[in-house]
């Protein structure tokens, strides 16, 4: 697809926010998700395909050039994007400001923000645009032409659900990866066996996207139906927690809410059972941690065929985390920016484990 003259400038501030954002936060990541991260943002910088091998020496000075140019952005803000009509320029955040006319364009931009302060950036062309009942509009993107580390398959910006297909095939391959090694029984050796990911992963990765995106989707909506309940005091509570792993409990949290309430409902009562086997291969970390009765639940309906002790975990965990969260925000109320010690104090009370 070929575009106007005005956005190959956008691309290129689009890229450049991506840059700088990577230089401030790319020291975050643990080494393993870091190499993970570029090694993937090398593939897609070179245009080479998902899982090719990949030249040890051109990859060895790719990063050695990455970090230098990280090191001049270092303390740089994000640009301002021109507008593709040329409008003048919009804040790096506004996407809203910019969707209109990129949606004529063909074309979608995200900013979103992981955890307090890690933001991340794209441009994509963008395949499908939907309204949804819920107020929210659904986008599905394609081709991206600018990223950076930070690469979520889809995101809620703003009052927009944002689907990313390449973003997502690279986290499914990363994924199938990891399986490989170990080649467990459980809930992604069964999404595997069902789209035939072993014997050809290219062949059957296409229709995974196509099924199982509506099931990402069906997460960002449940976190636009928790918002209407729980921002902006949920935002501000973010912003006063001191530590990053708090950051990730209150996050996960937040997750399952969504998730409770919204994706695993909704998928039980379809009785969509590939996308229950979906759900579950990427339940994990603090999430499953705080809620182990999920797992269980899962297998026995697994091996019954009978959704009734899955339903009531589901249901036991909605009420759980709705009040878990609540109490959270209840401590923000009370300490102010002083509330960090508190809410790390609460999630690391035993109770506020769901076991079912």
């Amino acid at each position: 697809m070929t575009h106007p003259a005005g956005v190959a400038a956008l691309v290129a501030a689009v890229q450049t926010n991506c840059h700088i954002a990577d230089a401030h936060h790319a020291a975050d990541l643990s080494l393993c998700t870091f190499l993970l991260q570029m090694r993937e943002l090398y593939r897609w910088e070179q245009g080479l395909p998902l899982g090719a091998p990949l030249p040890r020496e051109a990859v060895g000075a790719w990063l050695a050039g990455r970090e230098h140019a990280w090191a001049a952005l270092e303390g740089r803000g994000f640009v301002a994007l021109p507008s593709p009509g040329g409008e003048g320029e919009v804040d790096a955040f506004d996407a809203e400001a910019l969707a209109p006319q990129l949606a004529r364009l063909g074309l979608a931009y995200g900013a979103a923000l992981a955890g307090r302060d890690r933001p991340g950036f794209f441009l994509a062309e963008l395949l499908q645009r939907d309204e949804h009942a819920d107020g929210v509009t659904v986008q599905v993107c394609g081709r991206e032409l600018a990223r950076g580390l930070f690469a979520p398959p889809a995101a809620l910006v703003g009052r927009t659900i944002v689907l990313r297909r390449e973003s997502f095939a690279r986290w499914m391959w990363e994924k199938f990866e990891a399986f490989g090694l170990r080649r467990a029984e459980g809930a992604f050796k069964a999404v595997v066996d069902a789209y035939g990911l072993e014997a050809d992963f290219h062949a059957g990765l296409p229709r995974l996207l196509d099924e199982q995106g509506p099931t990402l989707v069906l997460h960002e909506l449940g976190e636009w139906r928790v918002a209407q309940r729980l921002e902006p005091g949920w935002a501000a509570m973010r912003l006063a927690l001191a530590d990053r792993r708090t950051d990730l409990q209150v996050r996960a949290v937040r997750d399952l809410v969504a998730d409770l309430e919204t994706t695993l409902p909704t998928l039980l009562d379809r009785q969509d059972a590939l996308a229950l086997h979906f759900w579950f291969a990427t339940f994990d970390g603090l999430r499953a941690a705080l809620c182990p009765a999920l797992a269980p639940a899962y297998a026995q309906w697994q091996r019954s065929g009978r959704d009734d002790v899955l339903r009531e975990a589901v249901a036991r965990g909605r009420i759980h985390f709705e009040q878990l969260a609540r109490d959270l925000l209840a401590l923000h109320a009370q300490h102010g920016d002083e509330a960090s010690v508190a809410i790390a104090a609460r999630l690391a009370d035993p109770r506020a484990v769901c076991p079912g």
